[in-house]
This record gives structure tokens, C-alpha cells and sequence, in this order.
């Protein structure tokens, strides 16, 4: 079975065995994050990364606030003179944006860290894909952390820039795909209405996932075989 889950933004690991176990998730099983794992709650998403270096049937697709977080990787060099010199006003630019989009969580819970276990999730996360082609139970899928920005149905999905597929906004009415269903995070389903608080958002192209688990919302874990959904409740 294969399932997807996105945007948990500092979740804590253990309610997210929780919910995997109620899946009845087994080794025989695939789950996809879809991004966004970081950032904002708790420990920054930290534990969930050091478990996924040692997931073998679990993979991360890149989101935008791990793209931010690998923008900023100088942040763990060794201070020295050059490294001091080399930080440069782009570098600050970066740094800042991501502070306010919720870095700081993750930033000092990585600092506790030793040097070679940082360097390992970083590693890990630069080799993240944007996007996986997919298929359950004789359904086509991609998997994608925002959906489109400039969809073009004859547009191949490795000619998008990493913007298009990481800071997407979707409206309701967009249509992708005709016969592969695009599922995606990024934006919290309640941002289309308050009917979809909580809820996953489904149309005849796409499937949006993020039910706002960053805004104190209980993520939903979807099975694509049969768009089962496993929620933990409150």
C-alpha cells in the first residue's frame, strides 16, 4: 500500500507513529511526505528527520521550507575568518526569510546536534527529489509538495523550475492532469473556506493534503489505494 502525507511542520514523531500504526503501516508499505517537515512547532521537525535516515520504505519529497533551510547551510560552518567573510547581504536576505517563516524551531534544535549528524541531514535533504511518479492500485499519481505554478499539460514536469513545484497556490478551478491525479501540500486546505477545515481537498485532477498541522490541525495520513484516510483524533 502507499500512502502520503505533507506539511507536518515540527509534528511530534511519536504521534506520527501513532497514526501510522492505526494505518496498520507495515515494512510490506510506502509512505510519501510531501514536504514541510520542518519549521514553525515543537523540535523543528528534527526528530521526524533523524528517524527518516533510518527509514528504508519512507521518503521525503522536497518542500519549500527545506529548500530555505539548505539555502542557509552556512549558518553550520565553522566559524573562522573566511566563513565570516563569505556571508554575504544575499546570505543575510536568506537567512532572515526564513527566520520568519518559522526557522528558528528547527535552527536550534539542530544546533544540539553533533557536527556529523547535521551534515548527514543536510545531505539527506539536498537528495530529496522535487517529485515522484507513482502508481496504486492501477492509479497514476504525482507527488509533488505544492502542485504547479505555470502548468502547461505539455510541459514535462523535469523542465519545471524547483519555484514553480515548491511555492505553487493552486485554485480550486485549476485543473492538472487529465488521467495522473497531482496530489500536493503547501497550502492548507482551510485557506479555500472554512468548509474544508481539516478536511482533504478533492477535485478531478488534484488532491491537496495539507490540513494544517503547522496552524495546530491534526494531519491526515491518506492511502492512495483507496483514498482510505487515517486521522488521530483530538
Amino acid at each position: 500500500m502507499t500512502y502520503v502525507i505533507s506539511d507536518l511542520h515540527g509534528y511530534p514523531l511519536e504521534k506520527l507513529k501513532k497514526l501510522l500504526k492505526k494505518a496498520t503501516f507495515s515494512s510490506d508499505d510506502f509512505l510519501y511526505i510531501l514536504g514541510d517537515i520542518i519549521d514553525r512547532n515543537g523540535d523543528g521537525g528534527v526528530e521526524i528527520l533523524l528517524w527518516l535516515l533510518e527509514q528504508v520504505n519512507v521518503q521525503l519529497i522536497l518542500g519549500n521550507h527545506e529548500a530555505m533551510l539548505l539555502s542557509c547551510d552556512f549558518v553550520f560552518d565553522e566559524i573562522t575568518e573566511d566563513s565570516i567573510n563569505a556571508i554575504s547581504s544575499e546570505k543575510i536576505e536568506l537567512l532572515n526569510n526564513y527566520m520568519l517563516n518559522g526557522g528558528n524551531a528547527t535552527l536550534k534544535a539542530l544546533r544540539n546536534l553533533p557536527k556529523n549528524t547535521q551534515q548527514d541531514i543536510l545531505d539527506y535533504l539536498r537528495d530529496c527529489p522535487l517529485y515522484e511518479a507513482v502508481t496504486a492500485s492501477e492509479k497514476d499519481f504525482i507527488l509533488v509538495h505544492s502542485g504547479f505554478n505555470n502548468f502547461n499539460k505539455n510541459k514535462k514536469i523535469r523542465d519545471y523550475s524547483s519555484d514553480d513545484l515548491l511555492w505553487a497556490r493552486p485554485e480550486l478551478d485549476d485543473k492538472y492532469y487529465d488521467d495522473i491525479t497531482t496530489v500536493f501540500g503547501h497550502t492548507p486546505t482551510f485557506s479555500y473556506g472554512e468548509e474544508y477545515k481539516g478536511k482533504i481537498i478533492k477535485t478531478s485532477t488534484w488532491i491537496d493534503i495539507d490540513c494544517g498541522a503547522a496552524y495546530g490541525n491534526e494531519p491526515i495520513l491518506l492511502r492512495l489505494d483507496d483514498y482510505k484516510e487515517f486521522k488521530l483524533q483530538l
